[in-house]
């Protein structure tokens, strides 16, 4: 799905977002956040993998995962204007992917948006995904709960520290893996979203105009 950015305020950049496993691109998180990054100029777009679109609840092998994601990005990237720049993320597994495609190939890619980055299964903290991680040459902007089982902050943080080019990490306070914050923080959950939205958008405005 598409979500041009607001007109007068365009940021110059298209940002694909991938969905997470259990979830496409219809939910509410997926689609709150397009919308929200593109009231603030970032164009959007949503897609789903090839097994949520067949209606099957479990995830394709890697490899049609990621020949889903390069398709993806061979079509947004014809039909964007010749000088905007391409980043692409996504929630959780459509970050992940997002990531292994990026490994293979960062050519043409401005920087990656990881929201709720898997690290590990939970409670499986010694099954890391992030050897592939070294392998991008592009910008990352991970964006973490400190409550997400599939990894904390403070377990990307000596990971993410050894990359090059430096790695970005917003942190959410309190939040799980969908940066939901418990009553008694004492926050609205509109005002964490509303944060993290706002972080990508600079983050993303950044490097663009680097």
């Amino acid at each position: 799905m598409n979500y041009p950015a607001a007109t007068g305020n365009r940021a110059g950049v298209t940002l694909i977002l991938g969905h997470g496993a259990g979830a496409d691109q219809t939910s509410g998180f997926m689609v709150a956040f397009a919308n929200a990054l593109a009231e603030r100029g970032i164009d959007s777009v949503t897609f789903n993998f090839l097994y949520s679109e067949h209606g099957r609840r479990i995830p394709d092998p890697n490899a049609r995962l990621e020949s889903c994601w390069r398709a993806v990005i061979d079509t947004v990237r014809s039909r964007i204007a010749f000088d905007d720049k391409l980043a692409i993320g996504g929630k959780s597994m459509g970050g992940r992917i997002a990531s292994q495609v990026a490994a293979g190939e960062s050519r043409g890619l401005a920087g990656l948006v990881f929201l709720g980055y898997p690290l590990h299964p939970p409670g499986r903290p010694d099954r890391l995904r992030a050897a592939h991680l070294g392998d991008v040459k592009a910008p990352m902007l991970f964006v973490q709960g400190t409550r997400d089982p599939f990894g904390t902050p403070a377990e990307l943080q000596p990971i993410i520290g050894r990359l090059q080019p430096a790695a970005d990490l917003f942190v959410v306070e309190g939040g799980d893996h969908s940066f939901k914050v418990p009553r008694s923080a004492g926050v609205k959950q509109s005002d964490v979203h509303r944060a993290i939205q706002d972080r990508i958008e600079n983050w993303l405005r950044m490097i663009v105009s680097g």
